[in-house]
C-alpha cells in the first residue's frame, strides 16, 4: 500500500508533524461548523497519519480561535432527505470506528467553544485536554436530533448513563471544570499553555513501546465493551502477542542491563 502523505494539502484542515506528533486542527473560521467535505477531510487526515511511520501520536485540536468545534453546518441538513441522513450518520460512524480502532495513542487538546461534531470526536481519544475557558455541549436536542459520531454510546460508558442523558436532554454548555468532574475531559490547562502540554504529553508517549502502547488502547478501548471473561480472553491473547514481540524482549533486555530501550519502529 503507498504511503498518504501526512502533511497533505486539505481545505478545511491543518495537519503537521512536530517530532513524531500530529496535529490534526479543524480550520473552517469562524467557528468550525462542520460540512460533509470537511467530515471527508478529517477521516483522510487521521487515516493518513495511522498509516505514517514517522507519526507515533495523533492529537485532535482547532486551528480557529475561540472555537474548538461548532457542530454541524445546519445547511448541510436543509432538503436531506431520510437516506440523505443516514448517509451523513454512517459516514460518522466510520469516523468512529476509525478513531477507536487506532493503533496509536489519541489525545484532544480543547479550546473555546466545543460543541458538536468536533467535541464528539474527542469522546474516544485517550486523553482530552482542555483550557480552563473551554465550554462544552451537545446541543443537537435544540433541532430535534441526536450527536451521530457514536456519542450516545461513549457518553454513556465515559460519564454514565444518568449524567449522560441529562447533559443530552438539556443540550446546554457546562464549563471547564464541570467537564472535568465528569470525566469529559481528563486534565485542565492554562490557555497559553494548551499547545505545550499536549505537545510534551504527546512525545513522552513517542518515546515509548508503540507495540505496548497499541495493546493497551486495544484490550482496554475495544476489550472495555465486551464482558468480564471476554475481555479477559481478549487480553490474554494481547499479552501473548507481546510476549513474542521484539519490544518486550529488547525492554527486558534493557531494564536489566540499566540502559535506556531502543524500540522496534515500524517502516
Amino acid at each position: 500500500m503507498s504511503r498518504i502523505p501526512v502533511n497533505r494539502t486539505y481545505t478545511h484542515i491543518r495537519s503537521t508533524v512536530e517530532r513524531h506528533v500530529v496535529w490534526i486542527e479543524f480550520n473552517r473560521p469562524p467557528v468550525n461548523a462542520f460540512t460533509r467535505p470537511m467530515v471527508d477531510e478529517t477521516y483522510d487526515a487521521i487515516e493518513a497519519a495511522l498509516a505514517d511511520p514517522d507519526v507515533r501520536v495523533l492529537v485532535l485540536a482547532s486551528a480557529v480561535e475561540g472555537y474548538f468545534s461548532a457542530g454541524a453546518d445546519l445547511h448541510t441538513f436543509k432538503g436531506l432527505t431520510a437516506e440523505g441522513v443516514r448517509d451523513w450518520a454512517r459516514r460518522c460512524h466510520e469516523l468512529a470506528r476509525l478513531l477507536r480502532g487506532s493503533a496509536k495513542p489519541l489525545l484532544a487538546a480543547i479550546h473555546g467553544t466545543a460543541v458538536g461534531g468536533g467535541l464528539e470526536m474527542t469522546l474516544h481519544c485517550d486523553v482530552r485536554f482542555a483550557a480552563t475557558d473551554a465550554r462544552f455541549g451537545q446541543p443537537e436536542i435544540r433541532i430535534g436530533f441526536i450527536p451521530p459520531i457514536a456519542t450516545t454510546q461513549a457518553l454513556a460508558r465515559l460519564i454514565g448513563r444518568p449524567r449522560a442523558i441529562r447533559y443530552l436532554y438539556d443540550g446546554g454548555l457546562i464549563p471547564a471544570q464541570q467537564a472535568l468532574d465528569w470525566d469529559l475531559v481528563s486534565e485542565l490547562v492554562e490557555p497559553a499553555m494548551l499547545r505545550p502540554r499536549v505537545q510534551a504529553y504527546g512525545e513522552e508517549l513517542a518515546a515509548k513501546s508503540p507495540a505496548a502502547l497499541a495493546a493497551i488502547r486495544r484490550t482496554v478501548t475495544l476489550g472495555g465493551g465486551m464482558s468480564f471473561e471476554e475481555g479477559m480472553a481478549y487480553e490474554l491473547e494481547a499479552v501473548a502477542e507481546l510476549g513474542a514481540s521484539p519490544d518486550f524482549v529488547e525492554g527486558v533486555d534493557a531494564f536489566l542491563a540499566k540502559r535506556p530501550p531502543r524500540w522496534h519502529r515500524p517502516s
